[in-house]
């Protein structure tokens, strides 16, 4: 295995997911971020591009991640800026195991602006 090789970290039962659901978790040292939406299950960095601010807290409006702090949207399916002029988010593969929810994330650790802020 390669630091590039992504890790599969299990995360709940798929059958326990809400739809339209969303859950923040910390898999293999990153802040992780599933949305549930109608179009199947999304992982993306619990980050904001913008300050590193999390993004859980916030709403999920029609496949949109808002951060709560200054109204950045993503699309929820490819970590997509679409409202805002910020990088986009990191996307984690997922996939659902014998009903098992697991998200692929590096091996590595996350970079400086995907981790959390610090407090101020």
């Amino acid at each position: 295995m390669t630091d590039s090789d992504p890790i599969w970290q299990p995360l709940c039962p798929a059958a326990d997911f809400p739809e339209a659901g969303k859950l923040a978790a910390q898999l293999g040292g990153w802040s992780v971020l599933v949305v549930h939406s109608d179009d199947g299950f999304h992982a993306v960095n619990d980050r904001c591009t913008h300050q590193a601010a999390m993004l859980s807290p916030g709403k999920v409006r029609r496949g949109a991640i808002m951060c709560p702090l200054h109204g950045a949207r993503f699309e929820a399916g490819s970590g997509r800026c679409i409202g805002g002029t910020y990088p986009d988010l990191r996307r984690f593969d997922i996939r659902i195991t014998d009903g098992i929810i697991e998200v692929a994330v590096p091996a590595s650790p996350p970079g400086p602006n995907e981790r959390p802020a610090p407090p101020s």
